[in-house]
């Protein structure tokens, strides 16, 4: 295993770093004074989109994007460092058409999208011109586990019907969402129809389903604060009633909409934990330099021994906690384990980035001080996105339970395989004595 940057992957972040110096910090402020006003996107925006497609630094995120497909191809391993780049900088992946959920709605299409689906929605994402959300999580219900999903959509004639109410639905208040790509149950439409419907397998009863922002029935109710704050994108509430889309709007086949959902989450995860790295690496840079300028009590805080701690343990974790996802990164390229290892391996990697997140950056709202909680720093929203980390594609609980099951599956195995580590009394007795 070697999980060193190659070269390529050197270069594209070097010169990722260069263009985030050079363009974009210079406009964070400028970024952040035009969504107060309520201009957003910023009309900068677009610039900068157009400067970073002409600099090679775009669509980096899909392994097997197509020579007739606008971007640069890069294998999830090597672009895991150029997520926790951007990562830094939470608005800069839009400016290289990297955001989520754009980049997992792009790798749905991509694997399962119809010609027809890829010339109307693919390539407009794919050019940046649009953008995207996926409706998944309900208010009702625990979204955690799909199966639970109340979202139906019913075949009736050409048309395929929804009705439903989903929430925290991230990217469909921007104003260049077009597209929701929507988990629905499947909703039997006759007797004999019982694959469709709630007698099906748990996992066979979801499909997914293109749904435009605009079609009649659907209305984004609400942007929703997280940790009171509002993100500009959203993280909306969706209310579908009777909303009708030609059936040719079904992605992928009809019941493997649980399966698909499965196929998006593991290099998402990933870019979401790198991106988590990445503001844990501002933290404690800022931490560490805020530490060598305060006074309290005649000394720096840096000669306290505590906040000394607070220095070493953060380092220790970010870099254990990159490790690991660069070796599920790796493992996701190589494709060579097997899907229950895999499974609990990308669970794991999201309990770790939002614990990491939580603990490092909250280390340094402390060295902070006041400021830590102001907006005069980013570490604010770094935090409240860190304790989102916790719930967002599912709970720690429901990640820790599938390490759990994956692990106690693999002693059952091996039952009874390491019994010669026990000594028993009887074992001693038998045993020669030793002169």
């Amino acid at each position: 295993m070697d999980f060193a940057p190659s070269p390529r992957a050197q270069d594209l972040r070097q010169r990722l770093e260069a263009f985030m110096q050079r363009y974009l910090l210079p406009y964070n402020a400028a970024w952040h004074r035009s969504v107060q006003e309520g201009v957003y996107p910023p009309p900068f925006i677009e610039d900068l989109k157009a400067l970073a497609r002409e600099e090679g630094l775009w669509n980096l995120f899909l392994p097997d994007l197509r020579d007739d497909e606008p971007g640069t191809r890069v294998s999830i391993l090597d672009y895991a460092p150029l997520a926790e780049a951007m990562g830094r900088l939470p608005w800069a992946p839009e400016v290289f058409n990297c955001s989520a959920p754009d980049t997992g709605n792009m790798e749905l299409l991509h694997r399962f999208a119809t010609l027809e689906q890829r010339a109307q929605w693919l390539a407009p994402l794919l050019d940046g011109s649009i953008r995207s959300a996926f409706a998944m999580s309900e208010p009702d219900v625990a979204s955690s586990d799909p199966t639970n999903l109340q979202t139906t959509v019913r075949r009736e004639g050409a048309q395929l019907v929804l009705n439903g109410r989903k929430w925290f639905i991230t990217g469909a208040a921007h104003p260049n969402c077009r597209l929701l790509i929507v988990l629905c149950r499947n909703a039997a439409i006759a007797p004999d129809a019982a694959e469709e419907g709630p007698d099906a397998s748990a996992h066979q009863q979801h499909s997914m389903v293109l749904v435009p922002l605009d079609s009649p029935g659907v209305r984004v109710v609400r942007n929703i604060s997280m940790m009171h704050h509002l993100a500009p994108e959203g993280h909306c509430e969706i209310l579908l009633r009777d909303v009708r889309v030609p059936a040719d709007h079904l992605l992928g086949a009809w019941g493997e909409g649980f399966s698909m959902a499965q196929a998006r989450l593991g290099p998402g995860r990933v870019h979401h934990c790198m991106r988590a790295i990445g503001q844990c690496e501002l933290a404690l840079t800022l931490a560490a330099e805020r530490t060598l300028e305060r006074q309290a009590f005649g000394k720096h805080l840096a000669d306290f021994s505590n906040v000394q701690d607070w220095i070493a343990e953060s380092r220790i974790e970010i870099d254990q906690a990159r490790l690991l996802v660069l070796y599920v990164a790796w493992a996701l390229d190589q494709g060579t384990l097997e899907p229950a290892q895999l499974r609990a391996q990308v669970a794991a990697i999201k309990v770790v980035a939002a614990r990491l997140q939580t603990r490092v950056v909250d280390r340094a709202m402390q060295a902070f001080g006041a400021m830590g909680l102001s907006p005069d720093t980013p570490l604010a929203y770094f935090w409240s996105w860190g304790r989102a980390l916790h719930l967002m594609d599912g709970p720690d609980e429901v990640h820790l339970r599938t390490v759990a099951r994956h692990e106690l599956a693999q002693a059952r195995t091996r039952m009874g395989a390491h019994s010669g580590y026990f000594t028993t009394p009887e074992q001693l007795q038998a045993l020669p004595r030793i002169r």
